[in-house]
């Protein structure tokens, strides 16, 4: 039976003191990535919190804040569906008591770039409520999907930079039949606009087919750029750890674009070789 809690102090009577905690963070407005989240958590752990938090503190002044779907009721039912131990649902003042916090994490260079650059301020606030959630939670493992890689590599980082104790664990994208990656996001898309927005994982596909860096990045490009509803913010292929591009070997293509009044991410791996 599912548990849910609301404050710190009932999050803390709800945790057992001798079992693996395996945690899922979530902003709520559930879909099957999240769902397939919680499975996976679930074979690794039989204790499994799932949290459920739209964090203020990674929203930039024009961003989506006030509209972002709030659907909890749904959420719960998602959560009691997948065997969730316990689910926490926090409201603003249990996470940042005392109100928004001075001292903040910073991500590094990591942060700066892709959608660190389009978004300033963004990664620092995500960090500093992943932070917070998993000391909360007691978390042993903690699972992300690789859907926002970027964020999953900084929280790696920040793991292990921090000594956190805390084992991170990417999940790979789910989609749905056509290739659109799953997004809470994707709700806003009107039908016209969920056609454009194909236009992104046609091109990862495209340019996942190649395995020169040029050939990749043209590729994927040529496909954006035969779609007007896709205004492109951008187009990176970085090595699989979002440095540098190997010469061969794991890389990463990846993509920010804007399609109506939602902004989209999404990304695929790719193996580079060189050519005989």
């Amino acid at each position: 039976m599912t548990q849910v809690v609301h404050s710190r102090e009932e999050l803390a009577a709800a945790l057992p003191a001798d079992r693996e905690i395996a945690v899922v963070m979530t902003m709520g407005a559930l879909h099957e990535g999240h769902r397939q989240l919680i499975r996976v958590a679930r074979q690794r752990s039989s204790f499994v919190v799932v949290t459920i938090f739209v964090n203020p503190l990674q929203f930039g002044p024009n961003e989506d804040f006030e509209r972002y779907p709030r659907t909890l009721e749904q959420d719960l039912e998602a959560c009691r569906a997948e065997g969730a131990a316990v689910v926490f649902a926090p409201g603003r003042d249990d996470v940042y008591p005392g109100g928004a916090p001075s001292i903040t994490m910073n991500p590094g260079p990591l942060g700066a770039i892709l959608e660190g650059a389009s978004r300033p301020g963004h990664f620092s606030g995500m960090l500093t409520v992943v932070e917070k959630l998993l000391r909360l939670t007691r978390a042993d493992v903690a699972f992300f999907g690789e859907k926002d890689f970027q964020q999953l590599a900084l929280i790696r980082r920040m793991a292990v930079d921090l000594e956190l104790g805390v084992e991170i664990v990417g999940v790979p994208t789910v989609r749905e039949i056509d290739g659109l990656a799953l997004s809470s996001r994707n709700r806003y898309l009107s039908a016209d606009e969920r056609i454009s927005a194909l236009a992104l994982s046609r091109a990862l596909r495209e340019g996942a087919a190649h395995s020169d860096p040029e050939a990749v990045l043209a590729a994927a490009a040529k496909i954006l750029a035969e779609e007007p509803g896709v205004r492109l913010d951008y187009l990176e292929l970085t090595g699989a750890d979002l440095g540098d591009v190997p010469v061969e070997g794991p890389a990463r293509l990846l993509v920010a674009a804007g399609v109506g009044a939602t902004r989209l991410i999404d990304n695929v791996p790719i193996v580079l070789r060189k050519e005989a």
